[in-house]
């Protein structure tokens, strides 16, 4: 085998809080975060000859503006393996598309994650998921979640993971505006504010653990949201419309502008769908995604703190 293929899955946040700023310019996070079946794919392929690019690397994209060179995420990742683990073969390597982008949903992080596991694979690394996540966070702080996936309490500056129950099952429906919103400018002008709000994230851990639905949406919460909505309305109207709709519950994730909603009846869902596919004045062109949690497996609190 010279080549693997995986999928890589981007994520949404049922909570997000911050809770302090720490010396090195890193907020200090509580957050629940969930994978999702929306999902890029990264194909890593080991090559005899020689390929067109620095570090005998060569990345393939496929959407406008998107670069292939060491600026993008992926090729890092690739470059990170090389180095680390004296791998001399010269890379091929693509990547697909499908998370939206610059939208809160972790989807660079999503495919350095899926480069990284491609690479232990297909050099045979034997390398764990908790060393995996080591080589990850030197990426970005949402690596290592998305190298572990499921539900996950995660704190630190995301590194450190406590796995949750999935919550139960329901139809999301994911909605970004036309616009991006830059993580590093929500922060900034987060850090301004004298009052900001604070979800209970340890009220939507306990509703998790007792698999109510009901109790999750209403304790869902995102202390980014404000800010980002500020300056993007469209996110506002997204949410209204999903209300609207018969959703239990509507919110941004991450730093946005991306909103997604919860459905218990897959018909509300599609109806919201068509609905927000079509646009309007209010909000623009608006990518629509209806998808399912994706769940994984695994035990334990991890990257060795108690």
């Amino acid at each position: 085998m010279n080549r693997i293929q995986l999928k890589a899955f981007g994520k949404l946040n049922l909570g997000l809080d911050i809770t302090g700023k720490r010396p090195d310019g890193y907020h200090e996070l509580r957050m629940v975060m969930q994978t999702v079946k929306l999902y890029d794919t990264v194909m890593i392929e080991a090559v005899d000859g020689p390929v067109t690019g620095p570090d005998g690397i060569y990345l393939k994209v496929d959407k406008e503006g998107l670069p292939g060179d060491e600026t993008n995420i992926v090729y890092r990742a690739i470059k990170l393996m090389k180095d680390k683990y004296g791998i001399r073969s010269n890379i091929y390597s693509e990547l697909t598309k499908h998370i939206p982008m610059a939208a809160g949903m972790a989807g660079g992080s999503a495919d350095a994650a899926s480069a990284l596991m491609c690479m232990n694979y297909l050099f045979k690394l034997g390398l764990s998921k908790e060393e995996l996540c080591e080589c990850g966070l030197k990426l970005g702080a949402d690596v290592p979640f998305c190298i572990m996936r499921g539900t996950m309490l995660c704190e630190g500056i995301g590194e450190v993971m406590t796995p949750l129950r999935t919550p139960p099952y329901c139809h999301i429906l994911i909605a970004k505006p036309g616009v991006g919103a830059s993580t590093a400018a929500v922060y900034r002008e987060y850090d301004a504010l004298s009052d900001p709000y604070h979800p209970d994230i340890d009220a939507l851990v306990k509703a998790l653990g007792e698999n109510d639905l009901d109790a999750v949406a209403k304790a869902c919460g995102n202390t980014l949201e404000d800010v980002t909505a500020k300056h993007i309305p469209e996110i506002k109207t997204i949410e209204h419309i999903m209300y609207e709709g018969n959703a239990l519950l509507s919110m941004m994730t991450g730093s946005g502008p991306a909103v997604f909603g919860l459905f218990k009846d897959r018909e509300d869902a599609r109806r919201v769908y068509k609905k927000l596919r079509r646009g309007g004045p209010e909000m623009g062109r608006v990518e629509v995604y209806l998808t399912e949690w994706q769940k994984q497996r695994v035990s334990g609190r991890l990257n060795g703190r108690k």
